[in-house]
């Protein structure tokens, strides 16, 4: 229940930066918009997040088409991971096997210096 909230929150989040910040803006128009999601292995919690310079837009599951998903053993250790999301705290969670990467590691790295804006 606590990570469902968690990426709602988010994605109420990235909405409002969208809004009010024009760093944001700036960064999410370079990149030509990003589409990527969260999600435990088993896929009970899962979400999805498509973001344009014009509009984000989020909802539940993983779509096939997404650039990059984080995939977490469990919702504990995405909760964990995601209150303090460094690039060492992902790096950890990948050699330990508890945190996978679907799609390229350059898109994860545009994605943290996004969210350093909010």
């Amino acid at each position: 229940m606590k990570l469902r909230l968690m990426l709602w929150l988010l994605g109420l989040l990235l909405k409002r930066a969208l809004r009010r910040k024009p760093r944001f803006r700036e960064m999410l128009t370079e990149m030509r918009g990003l589409d990527w999601g969260i999600a435990t292995e088993d896929l009970a919690v899962a979400r999805h997040y498509r973001m344009s310079p014009r509009e984000i837009q989020t909802g539940r599951g993983l779509p096939v088409d997404l650039d990059l998903e984080l995939r977490f053993e469990d919702a504990d250790t995405a909760v964990r991971v995601l209150k303090k999301p460094t690039q060492q705290a992902f790096l950890d969670g990948m050699m330990a096997g508890t945190v996978r990467l679907v799609g390229d590691s350059g898109d994860l790295q545009k994605l943290q210096k996004l969210l350093k804006q909010l």
